[in-house]
């Protein structure tokens, strides 16, 4: 682990610099992708504060549908279990498992919400925020 200035610092300070002095000294194309450049390392400050939260979140509600299984270590092996076990889910969801009403299909619709959720936070959270849901 680096001590200071953390990532989060770096990634605010060449977020703020792009915002504040690139943008409003350029115009046309390369203020564009300024603009583009200081939003892709927001994105990136926010998947990292949220990521271990949101992937902990998603586990779980994989395991209430699929059954448990322990959460892999490390970044990589966590995404690529993640994918796999989204897959198997998607499978289930395409052999009509979830088609009727009941308690699997709710379990199915709370735990896709709140992965898309998730994902509006680092994404785009003023589609969460015109819903009033960044509570």
């Amino acid at each position: 682990m680096q001590d200071r200035p953390t990532i989060y610092e770096l990634l605010r300070s060449v977020e703020r610099f792009l915002r504040d002095d690139v943008v409003p000294a350029t115009d046309g194309r390369r203020q564009f992708l300024a603009r583009v450049a200081a939003n892709a390392i927001g994105l990136v400050e926010r998947e990292l504060q949220g990521e271990a939260e949101h992937a902990a979140r998603e586990w779980a509600g994989l395991d209430a549908l699929l059954g448990e299984e322990p959460m892999p270590g490390g970044r990589d092996a966590l995404a690529d279990a993640v994918r796999v076990r989204n897959d198997a889910l998607c499978a289930r969801i395409r052999a009509g498992e979830y088609d009727a009403a009941s308690a699997a299909r709710t379990a199915l619709l709370a735990h896709v919400r709140a992965v898309v959720r998730d994902k509006l936070l680092v994404t785009n959270r003023a589609y969460l925020e015109a819903d009033g849901d960044l509570g």
